[in-house]
């Protein structure tokens, strides 16, 4: 373990001190951001990488590989009520978004234009930084306090938009990452139908906590992530509900991916994708149980937090999630007590470079004031462990509080 990092709560420390920090009892609260590989998806992984060849090449070896792909193709395809030819292996699902957020798209052999990207303001920044979209061709639609899309100002949007100059694409999350709302998404769909337009659904933290159906959703596109459901980093898909319409290919070079997706193909974490995703179909059989248990986390919250926020807890949300914010704590300063006690939890939105700003989605749900909050995500490790530990790092956290307050 590389203790070079920067970590002000382990710093000069002996290093036998920061081992004992992190090998103590630890509570993974944090599966939004990203799941424990699975050991399924961990022995396809190792399969691939055992084996020789390329998947292109037309001998046995890369026979073999390119049936490893077409498995885990048929599994994400299962997932998502789709075509196993309607499936598109990404690098992530940022690239996959990259691709679909495009003016450029072709219908058979013609052209197709896009001429503006409607998208939510609650969107994951891969969706707001609108691809290949020129920024003032990018129209944000706002939320309601509850996180919900402001139905009426998107009608109002698609009824300006001109058809003449090109169709409106439209792009919304199935599930918010952070608080874990979920959108009215066939209501969206249907308005984009009738706009003459295209729908791009960000399913990333939806696969495999809600049922998906491209075809009841409505969507013309979905975009999936590997690790969000147990599989490697490094992969993503996007999923297409026809091969009518598609986008310019954003890598371009060989014809892998029928010539949607340039480039050799990761067949490692391809075939750990794929194993996910057939074990993500399963765990739609524990959604009441991860309920249930999400809930105690939240009691025992506001058991040692009485004033704690807890954010769209009466809206419609994933199984799995829950955003809150304790008054008068930093969600930076939060977070490091809860690391420190022994439970990785998240806190607002993490830039590349690890710090903790402001949250976009509560801006736009008019809770700006509360900075960013703090997001627990549990998945199918979680457990009565882990409940404890959280619940002892809250008595720890509430009580170090309580005593500032009296000495204040």
């Amino acid at each position: 373990m590389n203790f070079k990092e920067n970590r002000p709560w382990v710093d000069g420390k002996s290093d036998m001190e920061k081992w004992s920090i992190m090998a103590a009892p630890r509570a993974y609260l944090d599966h939004n951001a990203g799941a424990p590989l699975r050991e399924t998806a961990r022995a396809a992984m190792l399969a691939a990488l055992d084996a020789a060849g390329n998947a292109s090449s037309v001998h046995g070896e890369g026979r073999a590989k390119r049936a490893a792909i077409d498995t885990a193709r048929g599994e994400i395809a299962a997932l998502c009520g789709a075509r196993p030819d309607h499936v598109v292996f990404t690098s992530g699902a940022s690239e996959a978004a990259a691709t679909l957020l495009s003016p450029a798209y072709r219908m058979g052999r013609g052209p197709l234009r896009m001429s503006r990207l409607h998208v939510l303001a609650t969107d994951h920044p891969c969706i707001l930084e609108g691809g290949r979209f020129a920024p003032e061709d990018v129209i944000r639609i706002g939320v309601d306090r509850s996180g919900l899309a402001d139905l009426d100002a998107l009608g109002a949007a698609l009824a300006a938009h001109d058809n003449e100059a090109g169709l409106p694409l439209v792009a919304c999350h199935l599930a918010n990452n952070e608080t874990g709302v979920i959108q009215p998404v066939g209501e969206i769909t249907a308005m984009v139908k009738q706009a003459g337009g295209f729908s791009v659904v960000d399913a990333v933290q939806g696969a495999g906590r809600l049922p998906l159906d491209i075809a009841a959703l409505g969507a013309d596109f979905l975009v999936l992530s590997s690790h969000k459901i147990g599989g490697p980093q490094g992969a993503g898909a996007i999923v297409a509900a026809s091969d009518l319409a598609m986008p310019a290919p954003l890598i371009r070079g060989g014809g892998q991916e029928k010539g949607h997706r340039a480039g050799t193909e990761n067949v490692a974490a391809i075939a750990g994708f794929g194993a996910a995703a057939a074990a993500a179909r399963d765990d739609l059989a524990d959604i009441a149980a991860l309920e249930a248990l999400r809930d105690r986390f939240e009691a025992v919250l506001t058991e040692h937090f009485p004033d704690a926020v807890l954010i769209a807890r009466d809206t419609p949300r994933l199984a799995n999630t829950m955003l809150f914010a304790i008054p008068g704590m930093k969600a930076e300063t939060a977070q490091i007590a809860f690391d420190l006690a022994g439970v990785a939890l998240s806190a607002g939105s993490a830039c590349s470079s690890g710090k903790v700003g402001d949250s976009h989605v509560l801006a736009a749900m008019a809770l700006g004031d509360l900075g960013s909050g703090l997001r627990i995500s549990i998945g199918r490790e979680t457990g009565e462990a882990e409940l404890a530990l959280f619940e002892a790092a809250c008595r720890e956290i509430a009580g170090r509080r309580q005593g500032r307050n009296r000495a204040a």
